[in-house]
């Protein structure tokens, strides 16, 4: 067992290596970054027009943290994606501005950088400057509740602040209307590129440096291995199979259905919640979604698109019964046996130490340092503290 964690760890290695490698190639044709790219990550890709830099991400970390960013100044981008929980809210659904709660919960913004797309099932959304029109100014749901009644006296409330007018001339190049939506989309994904998280045990653990526990060794083999066959789908440098990078080869995002629900039996999934089938119309694509980067999974409970899944115990209990059995209700349906159900998943039946095995290898990809990085971390939070307005600048 032993011998084969080793082979599966370096053959981890190397794919990270292959990863880098290729991206030195391109580096020349990649703006630089005002951040180091970690050991054994590729550089992600960057668009032309939106460099990053460290004033942008300057800005847009402010940005990020604002509440005077949603309609009625109540929420800001971090009350659904907190620093400690890795991004994400810790609820099973978000809810926006106006209280309207969402059908899907918040995805980590942890890597986010290296995603191919940016939302649980829509393949459009491929940068995170298209992506950001939808919490700003969506309507269904409303998050930050933006909308053409208050889009200017939004923006007003940026321009009247004297901390943004004296920084976003200096990120944008710019003495006269730096301040201006595109601009404000720009510096928030800048400081969303940013955050980039490589320090975990299991980084550690790759790089020589430090030593994963025998049941997080056990279950790295399994995760990599055929019995659990978790790779299939979150493999890579970014535990998911929807990582790209600057000189990735361009293929097809992939989308599963992972049998979660099997409405009467039909392959039906939730209203609302039909995941890519909403987009291309097509039945076949009910109820595929991402598959997301599994770092730092632990901090980022409750689980699946729609937070049905409590805990990573019961996710591994999900993915060995090969599909969700919802015995009554509104829901019930065995997942197994839906007509729609990706190949890849079918019933593994692993035993119970097997399961406490992929538990603590999960557990081993959390990287506490993205968590507590002042560099991503509130600005306003001692300002808060005191109960004064974060305007007061």
């Amino acid at each position: 067992m032993a011998v084969r964690a080793a082979a599966v760890a370096c053959w981890t290695a190397c794919v990270f290596l292959v990863a880098s490698l290729t991206a030195l190639a391109q580096r020349s044709h990649t703006p630089s970054l005002p951040f180091a790219t970690p050991a054994g990550f590729p550089e992600p890709r960057v668009p032309s027009d939106n460099p990053v830099t460290a004033d942008k991400v300057e800005v847009g970390r402010r940005l990020f943290y604002d509440t005077r960013l949603s309609g009625n100044q109540t929420e800001s981008c971090s009350s659904c994606h907190e620093q400690e929980l890795a991004f994400t809210d810790g609820r099973a659904q978000s809810v926006g501005s106006t209280g309207q709660v969402h059908p899907r919960s918040a995805p980590s913004l942890v890597n986010v950088a290296y995603n191919s797309t940016l939302t649980w099932a829509n393949p459009a959304l491929l940068t995170l400057e298209a992506q950001m029109q939808v919490p700003l100014f969506g309507t269904s749901p409303v998050e930050l509740g933006i909308n053409d009644h208050n889009k200017s006296a939004v923006l007003k409330r940026i321009k009247r602040d004297r901390w943004y007018r004296r920084h976003f001339p200096r990120a944008f190049e710019s003495k006269g209307r730096a301040i201006s939506w595109k601009n404000i989309v720009r510096s928030i994904a800048s400081f969303q590129r940013s955050i980039v998280s490589a320090k975990s045990r299991y980084d550690r653990y790759l790089r020589g440096k430090a030593e994963l526990t025998d049941a997080q060794s056990r279950g790295m083999d399994l995760f990599m291995g055929e019995e659990a066959q978790c790779h299939h789908c979150h493999g890579t440098f970014l535990f998911s199979d929807q990582a790209t990078y600057e000189g990735a080869p361009r293929v097809p995002v992939l989308f599963h259905n992972n049998g979660l629900y099997n409405i009467d039996g039909t392959g039906a999934y939730p209203e609302n919640n039909e995941g890519l089938a909403a987009i291309t119309g097509r039945k076949r694509d009910t109820g595929k979604f991402k598959a997301p980067s599994l770092r730092n999974v632990a901090l980022t409970a409750p689980y699946m698109h729609d937070g049905s899944i409590p805990t990573l115990r019961a996710v591994v209990e999900h993915y060995s019964r090969g599909g969700r059995l919802i015995e009554d209700g509104p829901l019930a349906g065995d997942g197994r046996d839906s007509p729609y159900l990706d190949p890849l998943i079918a019933p593994l039946d692993l035993s119970e130490r097997q399961k406490k095995d992929l538990v603590a290898f999960l557990k081993s990809l959390t990287d506490k340092s993205v968590t507590t990085n002042p560099r991503f971390s509130d600005p306003f939070k001692h300002r808060r503290h005191k109960g004064s307005s974060p305007d007061r600048t």
